[in-house]
């Protein structure tokens, strides 16, 4: 095992955290966004589900559940940065989509 390999697990976990954070701790501000994007409460929904599915797959023991469930965050992550350009909004709000973003791609070629 590599030195970087080492901190996979951490990172596992700290993005099932922030997740876990963001969607249950701190839903209402996820349904302020996306009732300032317009989307609908079922996308909303959706999304939530998909996201906490993806993260709760990254954090099995099995190879291909943590591959799929780590492609199915970079999706949802790069349509949250996509959703972020499009409006505009500052840099510093795309930051957390991004290091998700970038951690899924970790997570999907160290799985």
């Amino acid at each position: 095992m590599d030195f970087f390999a080492a901190f996979i697990p951490a990172l596992k976990l700290l993005t099932l955290a922030a997740v876990f954070f963001v969607w249950f701790i701190r839903y209402e501000n996820i349904v302020k966004e996306f009732e300032k994007y317009n989307y609908s409460p079922k996308l909303r929904d959706l999304v939530g589900i998909l996201k906490i599915t993806a993260v709760l797959l990254i954090n099995t023991e099995s190879s291909l559940n943590v591959q799929i469930g780590s492609a199915l965050l970079a999706i949802l992550m790069l349509s949250a940065f996509a959703t972020h350009f499009k409006v505009k909004n500052p840099l510093i709000e795309f930051v957390p989509s991004f290091i998700l973003m970038i951690f899924s791609v970790i997570f999907f070629f160290h799985a």
